[in-house]
């Protein structure tokens, strides 16, 4: 997808399915230098700023990012540390961003609503923490209209609008913070066994809709988006992507224990974690 990236890069390392932690553990002795540069999604990025998280401040190498999916990844601070490493270290945001529509927005049609309705989550969620300060809110709000507007018709989504979406999107939840969504839908991805992307499309229209009952300004005008970037997504139910119900139980429990959800007051509980993963089953 981008050959000259391989033919400058001193060692190349393909980074596979699984944990980034566990990724990049399995990594922290054998990728050096001052500059890493992570070509790929979210995962693939995550795994290069959890790498040089590993390192003490100061003597970090700088994280450049070239995504292939809307994920947002390279825009933010947050991600997991390296199993085998010092987790109280800061994260690491990358210092380098190239983000060219042709490869953050090259998925297939399926796969790239999934990501979309990752990118519309950042967009909807961040606005609506008690994090949000006006230009990273300004920016999700921007983002949220793109998004829509790329999806505007039946039939194929303007690819370039979706991309500057996405990176806005990534801006915004960087500065804002993640809140019940995220917390939903990243606990469904590591316990439920359901992609990451995937498991925001299926989650974005039941999360909007506890946002909107928050408050959340503009939330509910998004849930018709949001079901449409699941339908396209094939991610309508949690039961059509192979979730076994029984997961939805350990998946309140743990997501009931996560901080982040603070961030969207009212707090919200395990019986209503548990009622919105149930929603979306």
């Amino acid at each position: 997808m981008a050959p000259s990236l391989a033919e400058g890069a001193a060692v190349v390392h393909s980074v596979g399915p699984g944990r980034v932690d566990e990724l990049a553990g399995a990594l922290l002795d054998d990728v050096d230098g001052e500059l890493i540069v992570a070509l790929g999604g979210g995962r693939v990025i995550d795994t290069a700023k959890a790498l040089a998280a590993a390192n003490e401040p100061g003597s970090r190498p700088r994280v450049a990012a070239v995504p292939t999916t809307l994920s947002a990844a390279e825009m933010t601070a947050v991600h997991r540390r390296a199993a085998g490493a010092d987790g109280s270290l800061p994260g690491v945001r990358p210092a380098i961003v190239v983000n060219d529509p042709a490869l953050s927005a090259s998925q297939p049609a399926t796969a790239l609503a999934a990501s979309a309705a990752n990118a519309l989550g950042h967009a909807a969620e961040g606005p609506a923490t008690t994090r949000a300060t006006p230009v990273p809110a300004l920016a999700g709000r921007e983002a949220a209209r793109l998004i829509g507007e790329a999806y505007a018709g039946d039939g194929e989504p303007d690819r370039d609008t979706l991309a500057l979406g996405a990176l806005l999107s990534g801006y915004a939840i960087d500065g804002c913070g993640y809140g019940l969504h995220h917390v939903l839908s990243q606990t469904l991805a590591r316990f439920g066994g359901v992609a990451h992307a995937s498991a925001n499309a299926a989650m974005l229209p039941h999360s909007l809709a506890a946002l909107e009952r928050r408050g959340a300004p503009g939330a509910a005008d998004l849930i018709a988006l949001a079901r449409d970037l699941a339908r396209r997504a094939e991610a309508v139910r949690l039961r059509d992507l192979g979730v076994d119900k029984e997961a939805l139980d350990r998946c309140a429990d743990t997501a009931a224990k996560r901080a982040e959800l603070d961030l969207t007051p009212p707090r919200a509980d395990r019986d209503e974690l548990r009622a919105l993963y149930a929603a979306a089953y």
